[in-house]
């Protein structure tokens, strides 16, 4: 087992009908609210409504920023930091949910220093002081609700990159199972499987540690088991719950105890996809890790025939734990190649180019162009 630290200063609020208390937690940070939300889902669920007649109710002054993208970019974040300090806000409430927490992240940390967002991703500025945040989050998947890190694109450089502080913690996150009634059957499915892919990149990092590793389990066999249930009853309370619990729990630290680093390879290269073809997010993530898994089966010891012997409770080898893996990412619909997507052309040769550009690696799992090469032809 690694040395850790664990730490997460979140207060989660879950369950039925929690956004009562919303306009009490936000006083704690003052009356000038920036609300930042995505491209129409929360007006036409009447969220984006009920929210402003609160606050207007309660007195805050709100302005606002809509039209973050499903795969944020930088574009979104300067315009909104902009408008925060010009209205010198004292709270950012991010309603949506991975594309709109993160974001809301950088801006935070953006605001009282007036630096582009980009110069966090590159260290040209340090994050010194946030504004805080608040989140209600609408749709389960990324963990960013309980964790300080985001992941922004710059097409203009061709990069789609990570950033994450103490300070961009949400204070607090309001997780109502409801909220996330209306999500789509596709992004339901991207959403469970986005959740199993961060554990399985912690199960892939560097660390022996037993009693996470059955974290790690517990976690994907729980969205294993009412993953499939949800995607038959989209409109089931207790399988939204039970998903958006799940995904929380994959990404606030408790999956890295004792570890000193995941392996985050996939993730690295997924965003390549998400960059160069808007592929969503939990997507790029079935469509590569099948094949990541194919491709290091012989580096990474016997760690993938552990995994699908737990999950599937059998013996397998890594290669019947691959398969089994793969049918269950189609059985929710996800794809797990690339021409699932219907890209057109052929992609092979521009993705190789923005892995290379982007340096794509793992924590772990180290990669050189070959390595590459050799997955781009696994899920072409």
């Amino acid at each position: 087992m690694e040395n850790f630290i664990a730490y997460n200063p979140t207060t989660l609020h879950f369950g039925k009908n929690i956004l009562t208390s919303l306009g009490t937690t936000l006083k704690e940070y003052g009356n000038r609210v920036l609300l930042v939300y995505g491209k129409g889902s929360v007006k036409k669920s009447g969220l984006y409504d009920r929210i402003m007649d609160g606050l207007k109710m309660e007195g805050f002054e709100v302005s606002e920023y809509g039209g973050i993208k499903s795969n944020p970019v930088i574009e979104d974040v300067d315009a909104a930091a902009a408008i925060g300090r010009e209205h010198h806000v004292d709270v950012i409430l991010a309603i949506g949910g991975g594309s709109v927490i993160d974001s809301s992240k950088i801006i935070s940390v953006a605001i009282p220093v007036q630096n582009p967002g980009w110069d966090f991703f590159t260290g040209k500025a340090k994050a010194t002081k946030a504004i805080p945040i608040v989140a209600i989050l609408t749709l389960a998947a990324t963990g960013t609700e309980m964790n300080p890190f985001a992941v922004v694109s710059n097409h203009a450089l061709g990069q789609k990159s990570a950033f994450g502080s103490p300070l961009t913690f949400p204070k607090h996150s309001f997780l109502d199972p409801g909220l996330t009634l209306t999500v789509p059957r596709d992004y339901t499915a991207y959403g469970v499987a986005d959740l199993i892919a961060h554990c399985f990149e912690a199960w892939f990092g560097i660390g022996e540690t037993t009693l996470t590793d059955r974290f790690v389990i517990s976690i994907v066999k729980e969205a294993m088991e009412f993953g499939p249930k949800l995607m038959g009853d989209l409109h089931n309370y207790d399988y939204r719950e039970r998903i958006m619990f799940a995904a929380t729990m994959a990404l606030n630290g408790m999956t890295m105890y004792g570890r000193s680093t995941g392996d985050w390879g996939v993730h690295s290269a997924g965003h390549c996809l998400s960059l160069l073809y808007d592929v969503p997010h939990g997507a790029s993530l079935t469509i590569v890790y099948p094949a990541w898994m194919r491709h290091f089966k012989g580096q990474i010891g016997d760690r993938i025939a552990q995994l699908g012997s737990a999950l599937f409770d059998e013996k397998l080898t890594d290669v019947e734990s691959i398969d089994r893996i793969e049918a269950f990412f189609k059985s929710l619909g996800c794809p797990t190649r690339l021409s699932d997507m219907n890209i057109p052309g052929e992609p092979g040769e521009a993705l190789f180019q923005s892995m290379v550009h982007t340096k794509v690696n793992g924590g772990h799992m180290k990669m050189q162009e070959e390595d590459y090469r050799a997955l781009i032809g696994l899920y072409l």
